[in-house]
């Protein structure tokens, strides 16, 4: 039976893994567009950005979370609870392993963690395309080992290998319920939250490893113009060393930061897009209770 034979069903379901696993390429793969931040970086998605898959008889909504870690700010706490929360809201968990590594201490802790939910927990093998069949059938068995999974799809998000299958188990594991979007929407985020990460997707391409979580955007104002969307967005660092080297030699970087995003930002509008930016320097603000609230945490 085809998910479109049954009654309707609706409800949300995310992706986990450790830092690196595809969920955010996985999610963007899904729903077609760029709306959650995917960089070479781990942990870099700080928001929840809910993406939404509509069916004929179903609609599946994805929600994108940060990775799990061990926090060592009041920032990385808070993403931790955010994860947690989120985890216990939704009536699907795809558990993504890539099958190109090794089962490690971050799957196994993983799996741990969803034996505690009351979700249905499914097992999604990534990034197929980089090994071959031996490989992969070898890799299968140990997920199933892994965890007592509800089914295990292997999937490449690149080469859109299998991405309706999974859908269409995911939706399978859904309640039955009324549509909770409308049909046109594709995402709930405020556009201007989506037009902040991908200012800052921009920034942390190529800076040095110690920056990834000292890098906040805030947009500050964003309005249309004739047709033109202008753009005025702050990029905050910790220290005067980080606004340096963001900035780069004689604003080089930071110039390379507004042309990337700017591309990034038109087409997610489909509009012409001025952008402004400048960057600030707010000391240590990953532990600064104040700061985290201004900054959206």
């Amino acid at each position: 039976m085809t998910p479109e034979d049954g009654p309707f069903r609706a409800g949300f379901a995310c992706f986990v893994g450790r830092p690196n696993a595809g969920k955010s390429t996985l999610t963007n793969a899904i729903i077609g567009q760029k709306i959650a931040i995917t960089s070479s970086k781990p942990q870099t998605t700080r928001h929840v950005i809910r993406g939404i898959v509509h069916k004929p008889a179903a609609q599946l909504v994805l929600v994108d979370t940060p990775g799990l870690h061990r926090p060592r700010t009041l920032l990385g706490q808070r993403l931790n609870d955010l994860v947690k929360e989120v985890w216990s809201e939704v009536d699907v968990v795809g558990v993504c392993l890539p099958a190109d590594e090794p089962i490690g201490r971050g799957d196994r802790f993983i799996a741990t963690e969803m034996g505690r939910l009351n979700a249905t927990v499914l097992a999604v093998v990534t990034k197929v395309d980089l090994v071959g069949p031996g490989a992969l059938a070898k890799h299968l068995v140990e997920v199933g080992e892994l965890h007592d999974f509800a089914e295990i799809v292997p999937v490449s998000a690149v080469a859109g290998h299998q991405l309706d299958t999974l859908v269409d188990v995911m939706i399978k594991y859904l309640p039955q319920s009324p549509r909770l979007y409308p049909d046109d929407m594709l995402t709930e985020e405020p556009e201007q939250v989506l037009v902040g990460e991908l200012i800052r997707e921009a920034a942390l391409e190529g800076v040095r490893d110690e920056l990834p979580h000292s890098i906040a955007v805030l947009v500050e104002e964003m309005f249309d113009e004739g047709g033109l969307v202008r753009i005025f967005a702050d990029v905050y660092v910790e220290r005067d060393s980080q606004k340096a080297i963001v900035i780069g030699h004689r604003g080089a970087r930071l110039k390379d930061v507004g042309t990337r995003a700017r591309a990034e930002i038109e087409s997610l509008l489909g509009k012409r897009v001025y952008l402004d930016l400048h960057v600030r320097v707010a000391k240590e603000w990953q532990r600064d209770p104040k700061q985290l609230r201004k900054l959206g945490f």
